[in-house]
């Protein structure tokens, strides 16, 4: 019998957070589920001290003294009502998925982190975070709860920011490939999701193309190597958008291709203007170290910063944290 999806939500209440619910609806996923709601208080020191009795069975509990501080949180003000706000997210999902069995919990200390720790342990498939950043700023700001959940998590990441059509029009679903490994899987992924009726999906591909440098277009050899290897590359994307137009169209979706100029990191938010896409989905394709990561950036975390809608990073659950 084949495993329900696992969904993990971070909720805090804010109108990202709610946006974020209401845009499950239009993200394809199934109709029975596991999800699990988690609000997180951002309380550092223990609530005002416990009884003698409190003390010792925390303590025969407790791993270590950090430990120990972590559950005396979770007795604290700010943490009851983290679990009240995750209670009325969980029977907000309930209403719009009767066949999901959704529980909700709460956790004290550094939102993003305590995800990531939720998620490794319980191995979603999927993780579902709002995005408060509105502007340009407010979306590049470092160590938003989104990007570092999208940075560290080891499965698939949604970054939900909410539809901005009218709730009864067809979901425009981009899917951002470069014929990777991972571009390959979020192609799949879309393909394998139930959408709305009449759902649309634009599959991209954005050729960087080499340009020669002021020496380099007085060589004639020089350029017309440059030109042949732009043109391969040109007629390479053009293979790897037919045969994943190939693939979504037997999946019944009504699916359109685009070849693009630029910088992905930077033509994939703005296909999505243009069109009024609700979501794109990309690949993960990682880095070697954490190091390198940091140096280079990423395509995907670039476009989940830049977009103005939801963005979906596809990672395969089988690829380790470092990978990523």
């Amino acid at each position: 019998m084949k495993k329900k999806a696992r969904i993990l939500i971070g909720y805090d209440g804010s109108h990202c957070a709610d946006a974020a619910l209401d845009d499950l609806t239009h993200a394809g996923l199934p109709d029975k589920a596991e999800a699990k709601i988690m609000s997180i208080a951002e309380v550092w020191l223990p609530p005002p001290p416990p009884s003698s009795y409190e003390i010792v069975k925390q303590a025969e509990q407790a791993k270590s003294p950090g430990d120990l501080q972590h559950r005396f949180a979770k007795g604290c003000d700010a943490a009851k009502a983290a679990l009240g706000l995750a209670e009325a997210a969980r029977d907000r999902v309930r209403a719009n998925f009767p066949n999901w069995k959704v529980t909700a919990r709460s956790s004290c200390g550094s939102p993003a982190w305590e995800l990531v720790a939720e998620a490794d342990q319980w191995k979603p498939d999927l993780i579902v975070v709002g995005s408060h950043g509105r502007t340009a700023l407010g979306r590049f700001v470092l160590g938003s709860v989104s990007q570092r959940v999208l940075t560290e998590a080891r499965c698939s990441v949604r970054i939900a920011r909410g539809r901005v059509e009218e709730p009864e029009s067809p979901v425009r679903i981009i899917v951002g490939i470069d014929g990777s490994p991972a571009s390959l899987e979020a192609v799949r992924n879309v393909g394998s999701r139930v959408w709305p009726a009449m759902s649309e999906v634009r599959v991209i591909a954005v050729n960087d193309s080499l340009a020669p440098t002021l020496i380099g277009q007085l060589v004639p050899p020089v350029k017309k190597i440059i030109d042949e290897t732009n043109e391969a590359d040109l007629e390479w994307l053009r293979k790897i958008l037919a045969l994943a137009t190939e693939q979504l169209r037997s999946s019944g979706l009504t699916v359109s291709t685009q070849a693009r100029e630029g910088d992905p990191k930077k033509e994939l938010p703005n296909a999505a203007e243009e069109w009024g896409a609700d979501c794109i989905f990309v690949g993960s394709s990682g880095f070697s170290n954490r190091l390198e990561r940091f140096v280079l950036g990423s395509v995907s975390a670039a476009v989940a910063a830049r977009a103005h809608c939801s963005v979906e990073v596809v990672r395969s659950k089988s690829k380790s944290k470092e990978e990523d």
